[in-house]
Order: C-alpha cells, then sequence, then structure tokens
C-alpha cells in the first residue's frame, strides 16, 4: 500500500484533494490555505511530510513580485496521485475543505 506509515488525517487528506484538483499544475501554500480552510501551523508541517516521503514535489518559483519574497510551489508526484487515488478509494468520505 501506498499510505503505509503515513497518518492519513481528514487536513492530510484535504490537502491532497487540494493539490489533486489540478495534479500538473503548481500551487502556492496561500493558495491552499484557502482552498483547505487550514492554519499555517497545520498546513506546512504536512506538505514538509508529504514532500519527505516523495508524494509531492517542492521548489522555489522563479521570480517573485517586487517587495515580495519568492514563495514555494508544491505539486503530486507520480507517487502522490496514486497516495491520492489509493486514499479516495480506502478512506473516508471527502471531507469539507472550507469551514462552514
Amino acid at each position: 500500500m501506498v499510505t503505509d506509515g503515513l497518518r492519513m488525517t481528514p487536513a492530510t487528506l484535504a490537502v491532497l484533494l487540494s493539490l489533486a484538483s489540478d495534479a500538473s499544475q503548481w500551487q502556492y501554500g496561500y493558495e491552499l490555505l484557502g482552498e483547505t480552510g487550514l492554519k499555517s501551523g497545520s498546513l506546512y508541517p504536512i506538505l514538509v511530510r508529504l514532500a519527505d516521503r516523495g508524494f509531492l514535489e517542492a521548489t522555489w518559483e522563479d521570480r517573485g513580485a517586487p517587495g515580495r519574497p519568492a514563495r514555494h510551489l508544491y505539486r503530486l508526484t507520480p507517487a502522490g496521485r496514486a497516495l491520492v487515488r489509493e486514499a479516495r478509494a480506502v478512506g473516508p468520505a471527502r471531507p469539507q475543505l472550507r469551514p462552514s
């Protein structure tokens, strides 16, 4: 199983599903904060953990806007896309991404 050793919390699943909505595109952490409704103290450790395990690619943007620091970009790897497929097949129903 792809998920062996990975704790699939509702927050982790929300991040994966958000990234999977357009798996080929790079996304900023700030965008993911808005899409998932998570706080930065929850989101960024999840992103680091997923990247460390090979489920995400992470890179710095080429050029930031003047006066703004460069941002990290994230996208799913093939292993990450497999993880999403597996999580959808065996996991809980899709979590609500934005709090109501």
